[in-house]
């Protein structure tokens, strides 16, 4: 089984142990409720570290009122299982006191401009508990490169934001999203799917597969791009839109056209049932 540690002494002792012994440090945070996606963040980190730490911290400062927090995945036997399997080193699994000595209303961070767009609209303090746990993880782990998923693209954004503007050592790589043989991106969410909901949930991806098949055809008005993505949406009338938006994939400021040298990302944001789910496509790099 994989090492777990609880405390920031024990994971800080690890990780000097590692470091004298001339290893690169990478960290994958997670939130638990592992999936295929977070097994290929582990074996990215795999290959360019010699010490895989994970951690499993579900984090209740990026919930808000009404999310899903009470009933999020708890499945942390099965988790280390995973990590074992995939040859992580070190989990690092610290209580909610470990993290939030004082208490969750204590020191944050934010990131102006990407917080408060997108998912940052639809979840307000959302991403302020991304930051701050984020900053929290990299500050005891110390890691020299962190890996995130595609999937999760404005979280991934607003971190090497974070790491750029508060010089952290810390190299960020982000890992193309991972999705089942139909296309739908893997999550830990889409436990909560039924048969017929499953189906549905992979309009996303094929509105989005339709939103790149007209840019690469030559396709550079964004609000047509917008128009594909909702009407293809529209299809499956138990989806409901949260939103369908094309921008600069640097700044996520919205787009008139898709203009030569300035890289495009799709995102959408749909409930399928009770179940909030986000997907996205890069159109132009």
């Amino acid at each position: 089984m994989v090492d777990v540690v609880e405390s920031v002494d024990a994971v800080r002792q690890a990780v000097a142990a590692g470091r004298r012994q001339g290893i690169r440090i990478g960290l994958v945070p997670t939130m638990g409720a592992l999936h295929g996606g977070h097994i290929e963040l582990f074996r990215e980190c795999r290959a360019e570290s010699g010490l895989v730490v994970v951690s499993i911290f579900l984090n209740p400062t990026q919930f808000g009122p009404g999310e899903d927090l009470a009933k999020y995945p708890r499945t942390f036997d099965d988790d280390l299982r995973k990590c074992a399997d995939a040859g992580v080193d070190l989990v690092f699994a610290p209580t909610l006191a470990t993290v939030y000595p004082r208490g969750t209303e204590s020191t944050f961070v934010e990131v102006p401009g990407l917080s408060d767009v997108l998912e940052g609209a639809s979840r307000r303090g959302h991403f302020r508990g991304v930051a701050t746990v984020v900053l929290k993880l990299f500050a005891i782990v110390g890691p020299d490169l962190a890996i995130f998923g595609q999937k999760d693209y404005q979280q991934q954004l607003l971190i090497r934001r974070m790491v750029e503007d508060l010089h952290l050592p810390v190299v960020v790589r982000t890992c193309p999203t991972a999705r089942e043989p139909d296309g739908l991106a893997m999550s830990s969410r889409n436990r909560f799917l039924g048969s017929k909901a499953r189906q549905a949930a992979t309009v996303l991806y094929r509105a989005l597969s339709r939103a790149k098949q007209a840019v690469d055809a030559g396709e550079r008005r964004a609000d047509r791009i917008r128009q594909i993505l909702v009407e293809s949406v529209g299809l499956e009338t138990s989806v409901k839109l949260d939103y369908a938006e094309v921008v600069d994939a640097r700044t996520l400021e919205p787009l008139g056209d898709l203009g030569k040298g300035c890289p495009a990302v799709a995102l959408l944001a749909a409930r399928v049932d009770s179940t909030r789910l986000i997907d996205n496509m890069l159109l132009a790099e």
